[in-house]
């Protein structure tokens, strides 16, 4: 096979969640300049339709979704939506995100529970939802974007919520892809590390120079850093890949 055919995803169909803006926008692009069909969601449809708006003037196939990945029935009628729309789902990417920057001693429990909801319990329903009928199919990629934080600890950061919820989500990869293995499912996690996002951007404004200091590569992430590895694990080229956590962080983890 042909490197070029490793990373073709025509044909493919690939659900995005957090897809309206940021890291997930950034993986919607790669994967329909690989010629994948991508439906995106999050809790702002306007999000993900100017999203969408922007990819088919590129000439991607796209379609835009309103889905709380905490709400199980708001992800049912997702998951049902884009079946009647692109008849499949081949790629998951679970990427809907939130933090919440407080020292441990003053963070509310409300806080807390908010991040766990979206970051892994949004996680753990959305790969439910579609994993089973991935495994109806024998056959499924799904990403689920961690972090950085949730590999090493950092004090610029001050997220306890974050940090801990992303380190689940990387042992929930783990898990799913060891039990999933048998149905043809493959798991994969992307470690990013500081790139510029509504998520980063105070953190970015207020300690810029000491966070690029801790990576060795001197500079955070941009606007097309992640698309090469999120390709990667959506494509062929993975297909002897599964239960990996590739960190996208400058060397900020070593």
């Amino acid at each position: 096979m042909r490197v070029q055919d490793l990373f073709d995803l025509t044909g493919k169909v690939a659900l995005i969640t957090g897809g309206g803006r940021g890291l997930g926008k950034q993986i919607a692009e790669a994967f329909g300049e690989a010629g994948c069909k991508v439906a995106i969601c999050s809790r702002k449809l306007e999000n993900c339709e100017e999203t969408v708006s922007v990819l088919r003037e590129s000439g991607i196939q796209a379609l835009a979704y309103r889905c709380d990945v905490t709400n199980q029935e708001e992800i049912n009628r997702t998951v049902d939506s884009v079946l009647k729309d692109c008849g499949k789902i081949d790629i998951l990417v679970n990427n809907s995100g939130a933090t919440w920057g407080a020292p441990i001693e003053e963070m509310p429990l409300e806080a807390w529970n908010k991040v766990m909801n979206v970051n892994v319990t949004g996680t753990f329903l959305m790969s439910k939802a579609v994993g089973k009928l991935m495994i109806e199919r024998k056959c499924g990629k799904i990403i689920n974007i961690a972090s950085a934080a949730g590999l090493k600890t950092s004090e610029s950061l001050n997220a306890i919520g974050y940090s801990t919820s992303k380190a689940a989500v990387i042992h929930f990869t783990k898990e799913l892809a060891r039990n999933w293995a048998k149905h043809g499912i493959y798991v994969n996690a992307i470690a990013p590390g500081m790139f510029p996002s509504q998520m980063t951007k105070e953190v970015l404004a207020a300690q810029y120079d000491k966070i690029v200091a801790n990576i060795p590569l001197g500079r955070v992430g941009n606007d097309y850093l992640l698309k090469g590895a999120a390709l990667f694990l959506a494509s062929q080229a993975s297909d002897f890949v599964t239960g990996h956590i590739l960190a996208v962080e400058g060397g900020s983890t070593l």
